[in-house]
């Protein structure tokens, strides 16, 4: 299926296309048009991008698309809560990653050629989602081993990643079955980052785990600035089950759902309004003279077509340019197996190229003259390895270079490719490439660690690890520790109270946990905890710290530095609170907090939950310490054995009373 004349999208999001019926015809007149260029060279304009093409299995519809964009910026996604599909792909940046992160390459040596500037991802984390140490890098997020490509135009693309692994046939992760016969590159891309330890989740996370996840968030809750579009769906807060019915038609989460609707979203991203598209429909202006002498270099001297063809400036096929010896990275040998392919990659888009941060599949280059000056083989550019090198590249034994260009026609060459194929919609994030604000966006949402901490055994001092978002109602708060005496007992306080010399007062003690002291988990544990509603208020600050009872330590404790947090409501709101200690459950008997379920105070369901969990000792139903009294946030202020005969009286001392007004 492909686009049809009229918009899909809102009234609201109208947008100029060279799919609407006077641009098309612009561009089949380009066809025919001539234009001489300042070389004397001639230029046969061609047509503008063809329209997007769907896969009939994956047709497109606005409930989909709508869905495919939430989780395509949703970080709850992720294990870290801080990760989404579009953190490594920002429009500002042509698609790619804004942060430069090294990854040391093959020989582990930071700082060395064969460096790679990276994504980062997520800390190493077990099966349980403890924080584990890296062989490589340590306590600090995974970083990749590639660079990020561009989501704009890959539904283009037969192939998708660099090394072309996700294939144009789909097969559903979940039932191996295909799902997409062929043009389904997207879908088998979407489903690889969602289950992979390095950018996204923790150990052993499998599609129930995240299905089951899905189902308890409150879609795009970490993100603000919501787009208008997005907004709108979201109004009447909808969850994930709600979002897929309306998409599908029945609220089941399912990989290949997931799949389909972001593949769904990233078709819809089209950049086909650069400067060199209005140039081909006719306006002779669009381009400046030094743009039109770097298209005809481009088109010509410079090679940059035999790859880079336009009207794509890609032709999505695999080459190898020397940049690093095949040895390094076998590229697309590895998902073919022929030695012929060792070293080769897939050929980029040049499209909004000169927004990316980094170039090529390594990062190698930050500027769009070092890129040209490395084909020109320009004084100065780095060595171009020969094993596998591409025909289009070889120079003649004594000749001059395969693309000869001078530090002008470099230039030119440059500028249009950097100013002449940008669509300034994906540089200024306007609909279709607008985007929320992320978490990881917001520096004021995260963590900040305070002091230096006590040391203990061999002079370590504890580190605590603090970077999961303190969003009201998140179920999957962790704090780790590292640098700990391994087999030592470990307590997380916390304190409402900024520290005074290195040390908070405790307003509540969240509990003991056992130092590890084996494996990649050595002097490391996590506590995890939810940022309830009743225990966490938005905006008051909270202060962590781990002390480590470590008799190498002064006075016997160990001390780890503090992280202060400020919890924040989500972008729907903090999720509602009982108005009693009787007040556990929503209408329909949900525990609370609810995410979805309507909560009117004191009511059947409140009786019905209790009487459905008190004797088989139901955490909900520890509402009261043992005697009687209401638990004070964290419940550490009298003895509290669990559900005891305190719960039931405190429970029947209230409810009757209904809730205050």
């Amino acid at each position: 299926m492909s686009y049809p004349d009229s918009d899909p999208c809102p009234p609201t999001h109208a947008r100029a296309s060279t799919r609407s019926p006077s641009r098309r015809a612009a561009a089949l007149a380009a066809l025919t048009l001539t234009v001489a260029l300042g070389s004397g060279a001639t230029y046969y304009a061609m047509a503008a991008l063809p329209p997007m093409p769907f896969p009939p299995a994956n047709p497109l519809s606005e409930e989909k698309r709508i869905l495919g964009k939430i989780l395509f910026w949703d970080e709850q996604l992720s294990t870290s809560m801080a990760v989404s599909c579009g953190t490594c792909h920002s429009f500002s940046r042509g698609g790619a990653d804004p942060r430069l992160a090294r990854n040391a390459g093959i020989d582990n040596l930071l700082n060395t050629p064969d460096d790679i500037l990276g994504s980062p991802g997520v800390i190493l984390s077990d099966a349980q989602n403890d924080f584990q140490r890296h062989a490589t890098f340590g306590l600090a997020p995974q970083i990749t081993n590639r660079s990020s490509t561009s989501p704009v135009n890959a539904g283009y693309a037969p192939q998708l990643f660099w090394d072309g692994r996700a294939t144009s046939s789909f097969t559903d992760p979940e039932t191996n079955t295909v799902a997409i016969n062929n043009g389904g590159a997207l879908e088998s891309q979407a489903v690889g980052p969602l289950l992979n330890t390095t950018e996204m989740v923790h150990a052993g996370f499998d599609w129930a785990t995240l299905k089951t996840r899905l189902e308890s968030f409150r879609p795009l809750d970490l993100a603000t600035n919501i787009p208008a579009d997005v907004a709108s769906v979201l109004a009447t807060k909808p969850g994930y089950p709600e979002l897929f019915r309306q998409a599908f038609g029945t609220p089941t989460i399912s990989a290949r759902r997931i799949a389909f609707a972001i593949a769904t979203y990233q078709r819809t991203l089209v950049s086909d309004q650069a400067p060199w598209d209005r140039f081909v429909a006719g306006q002779t202006t669009a381009l400046t003279p030094s743009q039109q002498q770097g298209l005809t270099l481009y088109q010509n001297q410079g090679k940059c077509n035999i790859c880079h063809t336009l009207p794509q400036a890609t032709g999505f096929t695999f080459r190898n340019i020397g940049i690093r010896p095949p040895a390094e990275d076998l590229g697309r040998q590895i998902v073919t197996l022929n030695n012929n392919d060792r070293g080769r990659f897939k050929v980029p888009t040049l499209r909004n190229a000169g927004l990316k941060a980094t170039f090529m599949h390594n990062g190698q280059f930050t500027t769009m003259g070092q890129v040209v000056a490395f084909y020109a083989r320009a004084p100065g550019s780095p060595p171009q390895f020969a094993d596998n090198l591409d025909p289009a590249l070889v120079a003649a034994p004594g000749g001059p270079p395969a693309i000869p260009l001078n530090p002008q026609q470099q230039a030119s060459v440059a500028d249009f490719v950097a100013n002449g194929l940008l669509d300034t919609r994906v540089q200024t994030q306007v609909f279709p490439f607008d985007r929320p604000t992320l978490f990881i966006d917001r520096a004021a949402s995260g963590s900040t660690i305070l002091g230096a901490g006590t040391p203990g055994l061999g002079s370590l001092t504890p580190l605590i690890i603090a970077q999961t978002p303190a969003m009201i109602g998140n179920k999957f708060f962790r704090i780790g520790l590292a640098n700990a005496r391994p087999g030592a007992s470990a307590t997380l306080n916390i304190s409402t109270l900024p520290p005074v010399n290195g040390r908070i007062t405790p307003t509540a003690t969240l509990g003991s946990k056992i130092v590890d002291s084996i494996g990649t988990k050595n002097g490391m544990t996590t506590m995890h905890l939810e940022v309830a509603p009743d225990k966490f208020s938005p905006g008051q600050a909270v202060f962590f710290q781990w002390s480590v009872a470590d008799v190498a330590a002064v006075g016997g404790e160990a001390l780890s530095p503090v992280a202060r947090f400020i919890p924040f409501c989500g972008s729907m709101g903090c999720l509602p609170i009982g108005c009693s200690p009787a007040d556990i459950a929503a209408d329909d008997a949900t525990p609370l907090p609810s995410v979805a379920s309507v909560n009117n105070g004191l009511t059947e369901g409140d009786y019905n939950l209790f009487f459905m969990t008190f004797f088989d000792a139901g955490a909900v139903c520890d509402i009261a310490n043992d005697n009687g009294s209401p638990r004070a946030p964290f419940g550490t202020d009298t003895t509290n054995n669990g559900v005891t005969e305190g719960d039931y009286n405190l429970f029947f001392s209230v409810y009757f009373d209904g809730c205050a007004s």
